[in-house]
């Protein structure tokens, strides 16, 4: 990409752009109304014309029935739409909308439903047009929240969400570069009041971005960051799975069975704390029957096992665990327990109901 952050995207980096998605069944196009938006589905027109044979393109645009504008934005995405040559399908989020944690729930609603209009389609990806701006402000909303390494990666430009690829192609890309381009082609988008509502936390977030800037702490240096703490992350995820496969071999077949999974002590706490964090989250995680495990739960259950492991030193650490338990407790519908030197992680016991 060009290194003018107001300059019109060529044919020549839109086509750099997409690339890799020539041989694509059908592709969905997410798109609002907003500039972003605009620029995917003008610059993927663009990119498909330049083909003889190239994937079919549909524009979707999910009504959220948040704000009363939103059909007619829709509807003017459709009209654009069809100016391209693109079919256009408006679907709306149905039901009642929670009264706290709109934006997320917003969000799931949106995806689930682009999923599901790209498997009728018979489209392999969803391109949504999340640039390099929404990438800065993504990092520091999970830098205040606390995330780990995983969670500071950011966005990732594919990914797999219901079983569709989740692609984002100008991730690279600065929002200034896409309205230019807009202006250049004349094409109107529409201002969606609620990118500036202080009442969210992005918003807020996005009116600090100047002052940041000017500390050297731009869009691009955020991305920047965002990109090696990715490149790190992957560099984890190897380290964990050798790490599994380390422990699956120490057990020589000793492992307890389905649904189960079991470590021994002594060879996990061997692991660096990082990577032993992250076998903790994937074992509750698979076996847990209440969602996603918190990382600060499982550092704390990491810091309590490694006391307990410190503890539990049998003469003999193949033992099998039929000794009374030194640790037990359950975190995201898992139970952890630490016994004859081994770690076991099961599905917790279903909880009583009140009644029962």
């Amino acid at each position: 990409m060009s290194d003018d952050d107001n300059s019109p995207i060529s044919a020549r980096e839109a086509k750099q752009l997409f690339a890799g998605l020539k041989s694509a069944p059908a592709l969905v196009l997410a798109v609002s109304g907003g500039p972003d938006s605009v620029a995917l589905m003008w610059l993927a027109a663009r990119w498909q014309r330049s083909f003889s044979r190239a994937p079919r393109l549909l524009v979707v645009t999910v009504d959220h029935g948040l704000r009363p504008e939103a059909a007619r934005e829709a509807r003017e995405v459709k009209r654009l739409a069809a100016e391209l040559g693109l079919p256009h399908r408006t679907l709306r989020w149905r039901g009642e909308k929670p009264r706290t944690g709109l934006p997320a729930a917003a969000r799931e609603a949106r995806y689930r439903l682009l999923a599901e209009a790209a498997r009728k389609a018979g489209a392999s990806h969803v391109l949504t047009a999340h640039t390099r701006d929404d990438q800065a402000e993504t990092l520091l909303m999970r830098m205040l929240r606390g995330s780990g390494l995983a969670g500071l990666s950011a966005m990732a430009r594919l990914s797999m969400r219901d079983g569709i690829v989740l692609a984002r192609p100008l991730l690279d890309v600065p929002k200034s570069q896409l309205i230019a381009t807009l202006r250049r082609a004349k094409i109107g988008f529409a201002d969606d009041p609620t990118n500036r509502d202080a009442n969210f936390t992005r918003p807020r977030l996005r009116a600090l971005l100047p002052q940041l800037a000017a500390e050297g702490g731009d869009a691009r240096s955020l991305a920047r960051l965002a990109g090696r703490l990715a490149r790190a992350n992957a560099a984890v995820e190897v380290l964990a799975d050798g790490a599994e496969r380390f422990l699956r071999l120490r057990d020589r077949g000793d492992a307890s069975q389905a649904p189960r999974r079991s470590f021994e002590a002594s060879a996990f706490a061997l692991l660096p704390e990082e990577v032993r964090l992250r076998l903790l989250l994937r074992a509750i995680d698979a076996l847990g029957h209440e969602g996603p495990a918190e990382l600060g739960k499982v550092e704390t259950l990491l810091a309590a096992l490694d006391r307990a492991i410190a503890t539990d030193r049998p003469a003999n650490p193949r033992a099998p665990a039929n000794g009374r338990a030194i640790l037990k407790q359950t975190l995201a519908g898992a139970l952890i327990s630490l016994a004859g030197g081994r770690i076991h992680i099961a599905p917790a016991p279903a909880r009583r109901s009140k009644g029962g």
